[in-house]
């Protein structure tokens, strides 16, 4: 509620800003490679956060910022317009896959081309693989608390072998949804607790 609104007695809030006054989050998609599965699994997620209410939920997939290797070539309008993405942001859900026990080499690259605005914010993880993406997961969290982002303790963790059909069509099992809504729930409550820090 602004100045004015005060002024005049209004006690009523628009739509626009309520939506600007929550908390942004990004749904992070942690593969670029061709025939991914993540933006099947980031959609579903963004339509379970959707539902919510509680924060602005979007995705932000790392291959559309075209970062090279780090320190191969001069990307500073890449690395810029990433960064400028993530102090967006409060805080972050990364949808994580495991390629030979942890996780992609885009998303460490991805990860390493911004500190800052990174620092302070909180994050969840939802991974799949062949054991859930639980050792991408782990090594993602070593990372995280290197760039002083707080990773939640709730995370969804989803089988090829029972939540893909064919391993290819995304098709959850009903009882994630418990674990996402929690890890939700957790990453809202950090974000928010956090950003007085920055």
């Amino acid at each position: 509620m602004g100045f004015l609104d005060k002024v005049l007695g209004r006690t009523t809030t628009t739509e626009e800003e309520k939506t600007m006054s929550k908390l942004n989050i990004g749904i992070i998609l942690g593969s670029t490679r061709q025939g991914r599965l993540s933006p099947q699994v980031g959609e579903w997620v963004q339509s379970v956060a959707n539902q919510r209410g509680d924060a602005n939920y979007e995705i932000v997939d790392i291959a559309d910022f075209k970062l090279p290797l780090l320190g191969e070539v001069d990307a500073t309008p890449q690395a810029t317009a990433w960064n400028e993405k993530l102090a967006s942001l409060d805080g972050f859900v990364f949808i994580v896959q495991e390629y030979n026990h942890s996780i992609t080499a885009s998303l460490k690259n991805a990860l390493d081309y911004a500190r800052d605005a990174w620092n302070n914010k909180a994050a969840g993880i939802v991974s799949y693989g062949s054991v859930g993406g639980a050792r991408a997961a782990e090594h993602l969290r070593g990372i995280l608390g290197e760039l002083s982002v707080a990773d939640v303790r709730v995370h969804p963790a989803l089988s090829l072998f029972t939540d893909f059909e064919n391993g290819t069509v995304f098709k959850p099992a009903d009882l994630h949804l418990t674990n996402v809504n929690g890890m939700l729930d957790q990453v809202v409550a950090w974000s928010g607790a956090l950003k007085v820090l920055r």
